[in-house]
């Protein structure tokens, strides 16, 4: 995509207001998200946040950055080894499970691959050192109990993420536990040591034997992979506190510089208008919902269609109106690419067409959609331009007004959107599936009335094609039918 002339100006938790954005090093971006704890299949909530982050990385690379994206695998905290000895399976064996499930989903939903997945258990000499310097810096310290944790009256920076009151916080009161909530402002863990509950999960560091404490994990392996300082993390709104505010207050206790200069943060999905609980039957993981028939690029089309800063109400009709939307795109695209195709005609029969130039209103949808997703990815403006275009160009193909070289390059322009969004182009597949009897009959049907020129005959069964999920596109090898996605 030619990079707009417009900056990207993301909403930044941190400063709590919308700021140019500009990567500490020019032309390349690096981006830490908050991954899954592989201790179960991750749910659809989980997969708002993963979407978005895969919007966000889609975008900075359409605007012309390299992007060097980070995301951990939480493999070992309270959640993983508990559920691996009711299992009584190694936690390396329990969360591969896991782990593999999480690649799987994301190919499903279109989310390009992250640069680097590091997991926290190959990485714990990384979180000791780390650890080790804030004891060194007296931040940290060792209770009786003999495990480290970080003095937050120590560190009277503390709170700025998640703006909390430090006259209520609690120095020298000490929570163990990964996760925790929202009053108990305390000292946290960095290093928990072993007991019972952890089994023979554990590692030797120079305070006895135990495991990373959660947040330190991500600290870690953010430095390893983009250095102190980088320029965004990303993460869903239940991570602001405890989590990140606690990322940066280890990061730079240790560091002594700003951890990361743009936070982003995504808000909560609602099933049926409600928190998601298995207890209300409202809990769905992607197989799920794939197993009702859906498909990732439906329920990918969901997880975007809401800003992500909104909270969005996930529910099946929400999925039926998906289908309903990118069947209209599925039957624009393939009437542009008919339209297109001319061109290409024309040029393999020696003659050159006009350079490909987009029509007046097509150029200024470019402008304008690079303007919304520009404006922290306001992706409910990036959509109306982008339905608006499919409405003044399917105007234009019914009044013969869309030559072959023009029709050429709005479909370079759709293509470029769909680089940022990732739901325009039906995935494609190796090989074609066999048709359905009755959809070998309708095709052969059709191809009688056309070659008797029944030209109104022949539309009428291509139209009924396209309600059992369809298209035809007629080429000069004959026709093609292809399943709508």
């Amino acid at each position: 995509m030619t990079t707009p002339t417009t900056p990207f100006r993301p909403y930044n938790t941190l400063t709590r207001r919308q700021d140019d954005f500009a990567p500490l090093d020019p032309g390349h971006v690096r981006m830490y998200t908050c991954g899954p704890t592989v201790y179960n299949y991750a749910h659809v909530g989980n997969f708002r946040a993963y979407v978005f982050e895969d919007l966000l990385r889609r975008w900075l690379r359409c605007k012309g950055y390299r992007v060097t994206q980070v995301m951990n695998l939480t493999d070992v905290d309270d959640k993983t080894i508990r559920d691996s000895r009711a299992a009584n399976l190694p936690l390396a064996d329990f969360t591969a499970t896991y782990k593999k499930a999480f690649f799987d989903d994301i190919k499903t939903l279109n989310i390009q691959p992250a640069d680097f997945y590091p997991a926290a258990t190959d990485h714990i000499p990384e979180m000791i050192a780390l650890i080790q310097r804030l004891f060194d810096r007296g931040i940290a310290y060792q209770a009786p109990d003999k495990s480290i944790y970080f003095s937050i009256g120590k560190w009277p920076a503390y709170g700025k993420l998640a703006r909390l009151d430090r006259s209520g916080m609690r120095s020298g009161v000490r929570i163990s536990n990964d996760e925790y909530e929202k009053e108990n402002v305390a000292d946290f863990a960095l290093w928990k040591a072993w007991d019972e509950k952890d089994g023979p999960v554990y590692w030797d560091s120079p305070w006895g034997r135990g495991r990373p404490g959660w947040h330190i994990e991500c600290s870690a392996m953010s430095m390893k992979y983009l250095g102190p300082t980088f320029d965004i993390h990303t993460g869903g709104v239940d991570n602001i506190f405890p989590h990140h505010e606690d990322e940066i207050a280890q990061s730079e206790a240790a560091n002594g510089v700003p951890f990361a200069r743009c936070w982003m943060h995504c808000a909560h999905l609602m099933a049926d208008g409600q928190k998601m609980s298995k207890r209300l039957g409202n809990f769905h993981t992607l197989r799920d919902i794939l197993s009702r028939g859906y498909t990732g690029r439906e329920i990918r089309t969901v997880l975007i269609s809401t800003h992500y800063r909104a909270s969005l109400n996930f529910t099946f009709a929400g999925l039926d109106a998906a289908r309903t939307t990118l069947r209209r795109l599925d039957a624009f695209t393939s009437r542009l690419a008919e339209a297109a195709s001319a061109a290409s005609n024309i040029e393999a029969a020696g003659f050159s067409p006009p350079s490909p130039a987009l029509p007046e209103w097509a150029a200024s949808a470019e402008t304008r959609f690079a303007a919304a997703m520009d404006d922290d990815l306001n992706i409910s403006g990036a959509l109306g331009v982008l339905f608006d275009t499919l409405r003044d160009a399917n105007s234009a193909l019914d009044a013969n007004a869309l030559p072959p070289p023009a029709a050429a390059a709005l479909q370079s322009l759709f293509a470029r959107w769909d680089a940022a969004l990732g739901i325009l182009q039906p995935p494609s597949t190796s090989a074609p599936a066999a048709l359905p009897p009755e959809v070998e009959d309708l095709l052969a049907a059709r191809a009688a009335a056309r070659a008797a020129k029944d030209w109104p005959r022949s539309d009428a069964l291509r139209a009924r094609l396209q309600t059992l999920g369809y298209l035809v596109k007629d080429t000069p090898k004959g026709q093609v039918a292809t399943p709508i996605q």
